[in-house]
Order: C-alpha cells, then sequence, then structure tokens
C-alpha cells in the first residue's frame, strides 16, 4: 500500500511536469503531426494542443495509457524484472491524468491574471455582450398594430378554401 502512494504521488508530479512541458512547447506532437498527416491536414503553427495540453479527457487518457504501456513494455524486454503489478500501472496512470488536471488548473489561472489577458477577456466579453443584445433585438420584432390587423383578415377572407378550389378544377362534385 505505501508503495501504491508513493507510485501515485510520483506520477501526479510527473503529469503536472508533462502537462507544464507541453504548455511550454508542443515540438513532439507537431512533429508526429506532419509524420502521419497530409500538408492539407496538418496543424497550423499557432495550434498550441499537444498529448495532454489543451486536450479532451478520453484523448488524455489514450495517450498516457499508451505511454505507460510503452514504458512496461520496454522494462519487461530491457531488464530481468517480468513483473507488472497492475495496481501500480493503474495508479501510475491515474496519478498522471490527476497531475495534469492539477498543472491546467494552475497553468490557467496564471495565464487568466495576467493584465493584458484580463484586459483581453473584458473586451471579448463585452463584445460577445454587444452580439447578444443585437441578437435579441433582431429576434424581437414589433407587434403588428391594430390597424394592421385589421388590414390582414380581409386578405384571409377573400381566399377561397380548399373545398371551393377542387370545385373549380373539376375534381370533386
Amino acid at each position: 500500500m505505501t508503495l501504491e502512494i508513493i507510485v501515485f504521488v510520483i506520477a501526479i508530479l510527473f503529469g503536472i511536469i508533462i502537462y507544464w512541458r507541453e504548455s511550454k512547447s508542443n515540438r513532439l506532437y507537431r512533429f508526429f503531426n506532419h509524420v502521419m498527416h497530409s500538408r492539407e491536414l496538418q496543424m497550423t503553427s499557432e495550434n498550441r494542443k499537444g498529448f495532454v495540453h489543451k486536450q479532451v479527457f478520453l484523448m488524455r487518457l489514450v495517450w498516457i495509457t499508451l505511454l505507460f504501456v510503452l514504458i512496461g513494455a520496454l522494462i519487461s524486454f530491457a531488464t530481468p524484472i517480468n513483473v507488472i503489478f497492475f495496481q501500480y500501472f493503474v495508479s501510475a496512470i491515474v496519478g498522471t491524468l490527476i497531475g495534469t488536471y492539477i498543472a491546467s488548473a494552475f497553468i490557467f489561472t496564471s495565464e487568466g491574471l495576467r493584465k493584458d489577458n484580463l484586459k483581453k477577456n473584458f473586451e471579448k466579453a463585452v463584445e460577445k455582450g454587444k452580439d447578444f443584445v443585437e441578437d435579441i433585438r433582431e429576434d424581437l420584432e414589433p407587434e403588428p398594430t391594430a390597424e394592421e390587423k385589421q388590414e390582414q383578415e380581409p386578405e384571409e377572407s377573400s381566399k377561397k378554401s380548399a373545398r371551393d378550389r377542387l370545385k373549380d378544377k373539376g375534381m370533386i362534385n
């Protein structure tokens, strides 16, 4: 049990380090993206996405599990240690995932608290608010007045009913 806790804590620190490293530079992810995709499908240079940075939970889980499977395979083939305990494997994966989310919370808050980012976020919020108000104004059309309602009613009464139109066409007697 003690070794599992140690593995878990080390995995949390490992997850924080991985996330922090990818938030600074995503060269490895970009390299694999360039190798595996055609030029039209390659990610842009401004895209900051990495293996765990700006990824959804399921993709983080896949990449981290793949990393630990590769590490386990290397350990079992390269050393005489042929035992990989499942509980350590799972605690390492869960700890790394938790570490990436802890790091994302700290990196997000530290980026969000910068003065420039606060101004940009405030300006974006103001623009979104203005757009929202304009959308509401466009959706709310003025209600027709009593005169407009009276003008519309005679038009409706002058139309023939469906039965009369069918009689005119000779389809019914």
